[in-house]
């Protein structure tokens, strides 16, 4: 015999899903790539005004001395170390490197704090 109310829709509290490493690693790779991509126009415009003559390089490092524009700088670092970091992860086991459930938590981990500390590292370097 079933439950009378074993056919009512189930209310799925988004906040109570709790996510393997794994996933929170792949998705943040591919948000770190689709923020790669996007700031490409953006860099090359800023790299192409710095190289123009005298006063785009002022402009540009006067720019990059907003508390906004640091965010943002450190925000590319992150992306660029963890797309890289994730990227040699995954590539290692597509070579049946750390294939097992334990290294793959911990290579995982690895990647996410590799992010972080060149995040970090980057914020230290900061003039």
């Amino acid at each position: 015999m079933t439950a009378p109310n074993a056919k009512r829709p189930v209310f799925l509290t988004l906040t109570r899903i709790h996510f393997p490493v794994m996933a929170i690693l792949s998705l943040g790779h591919r948000l770190s790539g689709v923020l790669l991509v996007l700031s490409i126009p953006l860099l090359a415009y800023l790299f192409d005004r710095s190289l123009a003559d005298a006063r785009g390089y002022a402009e540009v490092v006067a720019l990059s001395r907003d508390a906004g524009a640091r965010v943002g700088l450190l925000l590319l670092v992150w992306a660029f170390a963890h797309h890289v970091l994730a990227g040699v992860r995954f590539l290692l086991i597509d070579l049946d490197i750390g294939v097992t459930l334990r290294g793959a938590r911990a290579s995982a981990w690895a990647v996410l704090a590799g992010g972080v500390a060149a995040m970090l590292g980057a914020a230290l370097l900061l003039p």
